[in-house]
């Protein structure tokens, strides 16, 4: 008897902006190492002081999509360029209880975050007598429902406008005004009386998703849940507060992910002066950096992916919202590839390495023509033909 195949887990609905230059916003308390984490992920000089609001204008920085895949092209083909995917990262100062109400320059914070389409959401589980908790010790589980009431608090309150507006307007028979208006309604009742973020209802009808993305509240953003442990706790895979969190997060924001990592050491790692001495050290204490686990959670958080054009002139890897059909990735190279449209070229990133190049990929019969119906995967190798005028042939 074969053995039952798994099934994938369900996607969230796509809530949000439909681009690909989508960015994700760290956000958190103050004094929780959102800032030093930006720093290490970036490889950028952003403020990292002890004390609240020391971010007061966001950083955003482009971080690379780490991929074995994509350093394998680049060293075959030995391309005249080569462009990987990004992740954008924007650090959001840190947000205090009344945020919504504007205590701790909160709305001009809460804007930043409305800006972003997810959030790696920072919470501290370290003890420092050096570094000074807002809230006055250190409780993770705490931190995280403050920042989620902050967020919920404030789509309340952009709803009751909305609802006003709505309400004002509606005159007569308008049904496209009149059921935006009832999802509206809906989307009170769930932030306001069940006081739930609008990303816990995994049930929103296309209809109601189209009325979510006019307005792209706060609690509609995907979570990544980071946690900041000492050095000594992620080494040793071991805090008090990693399982209060972890059941925390699974009863009130299910499937979402929670990932541990420790500023103090990504830190450190990065200040060392070489890439052997960096991985000596991981060796010897038997641990490994979390950034790369982090960058991929956020890219996939967004609903992201991406298909590599390759050879010897670029390597490039663009990015696609998960789901995209041939056409419209094509369109992301360039919009005359999508309006003449005639087939994708596909082969398997797999199936290239496995046989050694494109011709053995066609020899074996693993190479693909599809139509525009064809559904991108991640890591498909891809060549487009169209037809345009005046324009070249295949990409």
């Amino acid at each position: 008897m074969s053995p039952k195949k798994l099934e994938a887990p369900k996607q969230p609905p796509l809530i949000g902006r439909f681009g690909t230059s989508l960015k994700i916003g760290v956000v958190g308390l103050p004094n929780i190492g959102k800032s030093t984490f930006f720093n290490v992920l970036t490889k950028s000089q952003a403020a990292a002081e002890n004390f609240p609001f020391c971010t007061i204008d966001p950083n955003e920085s482009r971080v690379p999509i780490p991929d074995g895949r994509y350093d394998y092209l680049c060293q075959f083909h030995k391309p005249l360029s080569n462009v990987p995917a990004f992740l954008n990262v924007v650090d959001i100062a840190g947000l205090v209880k009344g945020a919504h109400e504007g205590q701790g320059l909160g709305n001009s914070f809460l804007s930043h975050i409305s800006a972003c389409d997810g959030i790696f959401h920072m919470t501290r589980a370290f003890d420092d007598e050096d570094i000074v908790h807002v809230e006055g010790h250190v409780d993770p589980v705490r931190d995280i429902e403050i920042i989620h009431e902050e967020l919920r608090l404030k789509d309340e309150e952009t709803i009751a406008p909305v609802m006003d507006k709505l309400d004002k307007t509606l005159r007569g028979s308008d049904k496209k005004l009149k059921d935006e208006f009832d999802v509206v309604s809906k989307i009170k009742s769930w932030v306001t009386e069940e006081k739930k973020h609008v990303r816990f209802n995994h049930d929103w009808s296309e209809k109601e998703i189209d009325v979510l993305n006019k307005y792209l509240f706060l609690t509609s953003k995907p979570m990544v849940y980071l946690v900041n442990l000492s050095e000594k706790d992620y080494i040793r895979k071991k805090n008090k507060w990693l399982a209060k969190i972890k059941e925390w997060v699974d009863a009130h924001d299910p499937g979402a992910l929670v990932i541990p990592l420790s500023g103090a050491l990504e830190s450190k790692l990065q200040d060392m002066s070489s890439e052997e001495e960096r991985k000596e050290y991981c060796e010897q204490h038997k641990t490994a950096s979390a950034l790369t686990k982090i960058i991929k959670a956020g890219y996939a958080a967004l609903q992201l992916e991406y298909f590599f054009t390759a050879g010897p002139d670029e390597v490039r890897a663009w990015s696609v919202r998960a789901g995209s059909k041939a056409p419209q990735a094509a369109g992301k190279i360039h919009t005359d590839f999508e309006k003449g449209f005639i087939m994708a070229e596909v082969m398997k990133y797999d199936d290239f390495k496995e046989e050694g190049n494109e011709n053995a990929v066609k020899a074996a019969g693993k190479y693909r023509q599809q139509g525009r119906n064809y559904t991108v995967e991640d890591g498909d190798i891809i060549f487009f033909k169209f037809n345009t005028p005046n324009a070249p042939k295949k990409k």
